[in-house]
């Protein structure tokens, strides 16, 4: 509706939007940073963050850019279940035949690092997202999986990606043995007031429009609506347009934001 109306060659505020396109925030940065440092030791790393801060998409951004000759990287979305359901979505994901026994799968994903690491030289990088919701006991499972020759040995590189209480679940005493062995934690923060502007402007640079359609009090409107969360951004932004649109109106107002907050509400 609104791509004709503001001459935009595509929806600038799109979630489908290509990982060498992402705004290079501060955070972002420092998030990639932390992740290769994670991979060179091959240890446990923490990734948290409020829904719709990026940290998944960062994540994905670092892991679509390894060698393939080196890396190897295998994704679980995520695990409500048991141990048995867990180890059998680590083992589709890393093409092995499900075996019937949950310590069967634990020996044939642990054989599977190890044979990567040794004959193919490749470190096995074990992504699991929405850990928010994993049980206690399936963090201890993924602490397990990592335990290499008595801990001399790292095979296998862990990133747990979640939301912010999942940094609070690891401090409880219950996790401390998991929680000695993180090496890298994170916490994504939002945009910041002085990067919003600048992460707008990109992304409808994008979308092939070099001139600034958000005023200064509508966007302002847009951080306190969001606490700089790029969802919640990008959201708020698709629906100001619409306003603006059916206004006719060639620039968003603090007006249009209004209507648009209303909207998403």
């Amino acid at each position: 509706m609104y791509r004709k109306h503001f001459g935009l060659t595509r929806h600038p505020f799109s979630k489908e939007i290509a990982t060498d396109e992402l705004f290079a925030s501060a955070g972002s940065k420092e998030l990639e940073a932390r992740l290769e440092h994670l991979l060179e030791l091959r240890g446990i790393g923490l990734v948290t963050g409020e829904s719709g801060s990026g940290k998944s998409t960062i994540c994905r951004k670092v892991a679509t850019s390894l060698h393939s000759g080196r890396y190897k990287v295998f994704y679980v979305p995520l695990s409500t279940g048991n141990a048995m359901d867990l180890y059998k979505s680590i083992a589709w994901e890393m093409g092995l035949p499900v075996e019937r026994n949950r310590a069967g799968l634990y020996r044939a994903i642990r054989a599977e690092a190890t044979r990567l690491s040794e004959e193919s030289k490749i470190r096995a990088v074990l992504v699991v997202d929405e850990a928010q919701h994993l049980r206690n006991d399936l963090l201890e499972e993924l602490r397990l999986l990592t335990n290499y020759a008595m801990d001399s040995q790292n095979r296998l590189c862990l990133l747990l990606v979640g939301q912010a209480e999942l940094r609070r679940r690891l401090t409880m005493a219950v996790h401390e043995a998991l929680g000695q062995r993180i090496i890298m934690r994170y916490h994504l923060p939002g945009l910041s007031r002085d990067e919003l502007p600048q992460y707008l402007a990109h992304l409808l640079r994008l979308a092939g429009c070099e001139l600034p359609l958000f005023e200064p009090a509508a966007i302002e409107a847009i951080y306190q609506a969001t606490n700089g969360l790029p969802r919640k951004v990008n959201l708020l932004c698709h629906h100001a347009l619409i306003a603006a649109t059916f206004a006719k109106e060639r620039t968003v107002t603090i007006e249009h934001m209004q209507a648009a907050v209303a909207e998403v509400s």
